[in-house]
């Protein structure tokens, strides 16, 4: 006689079981990939803080000594504020146009359409300026079309120099925020002169010593133009990365939008660069991985507790999870003295953390699914828009007057600022 078959609800016991030890692994293997970023970023801002320059340092070089290039396809209101805030100590400023445009206070350079090269976008734009664009001085310092600057007074002697950055809010609150957020994750850039490659760059302030950048080049491609170089100099010398926390002002995205896209180009720059060595790369990738998977965990976390049954380790799986959290919560606070929020503003960013958290890290994700190839210029705002969103702080024409010694609009970098948005 045939036996019959054992029902279904025989064996639905054994595959929630199985269901169950799956999440808890999978839990367990983002758990410890997240611990790893968090506790690496613990350690260079604990143990290997080195020294950051502020703008009443005495510094090796002067501004007599700087070129200034300002990049841009041709936004011509937005690089005209930019040009306005060069202090007047810059004597050579330089915009480097992929189509002519009027700017006064500035020499325009118009890239030809036929210049060829390996570099690709921004880079063959940057790579076309150092070969063709005449420089005396001993450090060229590139900004992005929208970054003003701020606190300018001078140079360290190094062969990177990075000035620190203060996204300005430019109409979207989320974005914004996000922009805080990253802002406290950067502090870590202090530490990158302790590091044989500096982890990332940013490339809206940062200057180069033309002997540096002239033997290393930018005829690459890639869409992180700024963080590629800095790790092929760090191949070519022993690199000295130096911090300056001026805090050149550019604008956050506007919109979530622009923001996600931004990121999903900064990842895939990153994912796609193979200029790091095979012993570096796990430093590098493990944090990038952490950042793009990030928006999956609270819902793995909540399918592991819908689950019937008991999951072992996942109390221990809560405490280490809450402590991770916590360190989220370091990052955003550490935005917030970047940007001077008076301490009464702390918990309004501390309760958004977890959105900005997600939403940071969205575009990350989608650089892992589909990566972008080509350079997307991030959409910017006129100064007149600027100036519009943080009526209560500023007037129009307050950008055009700006001179780059000293805030765009606190008097003090120690003043703290009362407003969530005008700063």
């Amino acid at each position: 006689m045939f036996k019959r078959p054992p029902s279904l609800g025989a064996n639905v016991p054994a595959l929630s079981s199985a269901v169950l030890t799956g999440l808890v692994v999978l839990l367990w293997a983002a758990l410890l990939l997240y611990g790893a970023s968090a506790l690496w970023w613990l350690v260079e801002v604990l143990a290997l803080r080195s020294k950051s320059y502020h703008p009443e340092s005495s510094f090796a070089h002067g501004l007599e000594e700087v070129q200034v290039r300002v990049l841009t396809i041709g936004a011509e209101d937005v690089v005209q504020a930019t040009v306005n805030s060069v202090p007047d100590g810059v004597a050579d400023v330089r915009v480097i146009a992929e189509k002519p445009i009027d700017v006064e206070g500035a020499r325009v350079h118009v890239v030809p359409e036929g210049f060829e090269c390996a570099a690709t976008n921004k880079g063959r734009a940057i790579e076309w300026a150092r070969r063709e664009v005449p420089c005396e001085r001993e450090y060229v310092l590139y900004l992005d079309e929208d970054t003003l600057v701020t606190s300018l007074t001078g140079l360290p002697d190094a062969d990177v120099v990075q000035f620190t950055e203060k996204p300005i809010y430019t109409g979207s609150a989320l974005a914004y925020i996000c922009e805080v957020f990253r802002v406290g994750y950067q502090i870590e850039q202090t530490a990158f002169d302790s590091l044989r490659y500096p982890l990332y760059a940013w490339g809206g302030g940062i200057a180069f010593r033309r002997e540096i950048e002239d033997a290393v080049t930018w005829d690459v491609p890639t869409v992180t133009e700024d963080t590629n170089f800095v790790w092929r100099a760090a191949d070519h010398v022993d690199l000295d990365f130096a911090v300056v926390n001026a805090r050149f002002r550019n604008q956050a995205p506007p919109s979530v939008t622009a923001l996600v896209k931004q990121r999903r180009r900064w990842l895939s720059g990153t994912m796609q660069d193979d200029t790091l060595p095979t012993w570096y790369t796990p430093l590098a990738y493990t944090r990038v991985v952490a950042w793009a998977f990030s928006p999956l965990v609270p819902v793995l976390v909540v399918a592991a507790y819908l689950i019937p049954g008991s999951a072992p380790g996942l109390e221990l799986y809560g405490l280490v999870s809450t402590c991770l959290l916590a360190v989220l919560v370091v990052y955003m606070l550490g935005g917030c003295l970047a940007y001077r929020k008076h301490p009464l503003l702390w918990p309004l960013f501390v309760l958004a953390t977890p959105l900005a958290v997600v939403t940071h890290a969205i575009g990350a994700l989608w650089g892992v699914i589909a990566p972008v190839e080509t350079f997307e210029v991030t959409e910017k705002v006129t100064p007149e828009t600027i100036e519009d969103v943080h009526e209560s702080t500023m007037e129009r024409g307050d950008i055009a007057a700006h001179d780059g010694t000293e805030r765009l609009v606190a008097d003090s970098a120690d003043e703290y600022r009362w407003q969530v948005f005008d700063d």
